[in-house]
C-alpha cells in the first residue's frame, strides 16, 4: 500500500470522524475530565485535562459505521507493522490483523484530538499523527517516483495507467516535474512521460537502480507491441517523499524519426501485455539473451549495424548448431510463413545472413538492405512477441522442426 493512498484513506476517516464527534457534543455529550497536578514544590497546580481517548472509545460503534472506516482499516492492514505503532503509542498489540487495525485508528484518533472538546479537525494535527504513524509502522518507507520521457510515443488519452505504480502521462500535466522532463526543446507537443511510484525501505536497492530496471522493461514492452523506435531521453529523475528531483543517466539511443500513437481503442490491450511482459521476461537463458540482443539492435543508429544483434537472437533461439548448420532460414520460414510461402522466407532470410559478411567487411551490399533487416527484425519482434505472451512454445527449435517434419511428410511421393 503506497503512504499517499494510506494517507488519503485516514484523511477521509479522520474528516467524517471529526464531524460525528463534534456533532455528538453540539447535541449536549460532555467530554469527560481528569484533575491533573502540575508543578513542583508545596504549590502544586491542578488543572482539567480531558478524556478524549474515554468519550472516542464510547463511540467506536459509531465511529465504525462511517462509509470511510473499512477502507481505513483495509489501507492499515496492508501498511504492515500496525504492532510497532501500538507499543510506540504505549498500548498492548492484540489479535489479529483487523483488531490491530482498529485499536491503531482508536489510537490515531484521540492523537489526533489529544486535548480537544471541538473535535476540530486541525491539519497540522493531523499530519503530526500520520507522521509518528508511518516512522513506526512503515518503518521508515517512503514515496518514491521516477520518471523519464518516452521519445517516438504519443498517448490519445491525457493518462494511461498499466499497473503496479507505472504509467504513461502527458507531459504537461506534471507541473512539478523538470521541464526538460515534460517538454522537448522548440517542440509543439509535450513529451509523453513514464511515472513509476513505490514504496522504498531501508536496505531496498537504490531508487535509480529500481527505476532504470523497472523502465527497462516498459521500453522493452513498447518496443515488441508496436514496430516503433520507442526510446527514452537522455536523463530520468527521481525523488523521495516529495522531496527535490535529482537527474540519472538513463537514455542512449538515437532519437526515433517517427512517432507512433496509443489509440484509447489500444491501451487495455498495451496495459495487459506491459504486465505480461514484466511478469514472463526471464532472467537467464536462450530468450533472455535473445531479448537482449534485441534491445541492443533497437539502440543501433543505422539497420546495417542492428543485423548481426537480430541474427544472433534468432540463431540463439532457432539454431543452437551454429550457423554452419545453415538451418536458421528453414526453421524461422516454417514459424513466421504460410506453406505455399515457406520457400521464397527462406530464401530470402538466407540472403539477408549473407548479407552480413558484406557489412562487416565494408563492402558493398544489397540496396534494400534496410527493409530487409526491418523485415528480419519484424520475424524477431513477432516470435519474442508471442513466446512471452503464451502462444508459443519456448522451445521455438523443436516446434519449427515437427512443423517442417509435418510439411515433408504431407509432400506426395512420385511412384
Amino acid at each position: 500500500m503506497h503512504t499517499r493512498q494510506l494517507h488519503d484513506a485516514l484523511s477521509a476517516f479522520a474528516e467524517e470522524a471529526a464531524w460525528q464527534l463534534s456533532s455528538e457534543t453540539a447535541a449536549g455529550a460532555e467530554v469527560p475530565f481528569e484533575v491533573v497536578e502540575e508543578g513542583r514544590g508545596e504549590a502544586p497546580l491542578y488543572c482539567y485535562r480531558p478524556l478524549t481517548g474515554a468519550f472516542i472509545a464510547e463511540r467506536t460503534s459509531m465511529l465504525a459505521r462511517l462509509p470511510s472506516y473499512l477502507h481505513a482499516v483495509h489501507a492499515l492492514t496492508a501498511a504492515g507493522r500496525l504492532d510497532a505503532y501500538l507499543e510506540a503509542r504505549g498500548e498492548r498489540p492484540a489479535g489479529d490483523g483487523r483488531a490491530r487495525a482498529d485499536a491503531v485508528l482508536h489510537v490515531f484518533l484521540v492523537r489526533i484530538f489529544e486535548d480537544s472538546t471541538d473535535f476540530a479537525l486541525v491539519p497540522e494535527r493531523f499530519e503530526r499523527a500520520f507522521a509518528e504513524l508511518r516512522a513506526a509502522a512503515l518503518d521508515g518507507r517512503s514515496h518514491v517516483e521516477a520518471i523519464a520521457p518516452v521519445l517516438g510515443l504519443e498517448i490519445a488519452s491525457e493518462e494511461v495507467p498499466l499497473g503496479d505504480g507505472l504509467a504513461l502521462v502527458r507531459g504537461d500535466l506534471l507541473e512539478e516535474a523538470p521541464p526538460e522532463a515534460r517538454w522537448a526543446r522548440g517542440a509543439e507537443r509535450p513529451h509523453v512521460v513514464a511515472v513509476l511510484r513505490w514504496e522504498d525501505a531501508p536496505g531496498d536497492e537504490s531508487p535509480v537502480s529500481h527505476a532504470r530496471v523497472r523502465l527497462r522493461r516498459l521500453l522493452t514492452a513498447l518496443r515488441l507491441f508496436d514496430a516503433c523506435g520507442a526510446a527514452f531521453g537522455p536523463l530520468g529523475w527521481t525523488r523521495s517523499s516529495g522531496g527535490a528531483w535529482q537527474a540519472f543517466a538513463l537514455g542512449t539511443a538515437a532519437p526515433p524519426e517517427g512517432c507512433v500513437l496509443v489509440t484509447r481503442d489500444q491501451e487495455d490491450e498495451l496495459r495487459a501485455f506491459c504486465n505480461l511482459v514484466a511478469r514472463r521476461t526471464p532472467r537467464a537463458g536462450e530468450l533472455a539473451w535473445a531479448l537482449r540482443r534485441f534491445e541492443m539492435a533497437c539502440e543501433r543508429p543505422l539497420p546495417a549495424e542492428a543485423l548481426t544483434d537480430h541474427l544472433l537472437a534468432l540463431r540463439a533461439l532457432l539454431e543452437p548448431e551454429g550457423p554452419g548448420s545453415a538451418r536458421l532460414a528453414g526453421r524461422l520460414a516454417a514459424l513466421c510463413a504460410l506453406p505455399e510461402h515457406r520457400p521464397q522466407l527462406a530464401e530470402r532470410i538466407a540472403h539477408i545472413a549473407a548479407c552480413e559478411r558484406a557489412v562487416v567487411a565494408g563492402l558493398a551490399v544489397d540496396p534494400q538492405l534496410d527493409a530487409l533487416v526491418g523485415e528480419l527484425a519484424g520475424h524477431l519482434r513477432a516470435l519474442l512477441r508471442d513466446v512471452l505472451c503464451g502462444h508459443l512454445d519456448p522451445d521455438l527449435r523443436t516446434l519449427a522442426d515437427r512443423i517442417v517434419g509435418e510439411a515433408t511428410a504431407e509432400q506426395p511421393t512420385l511412384a
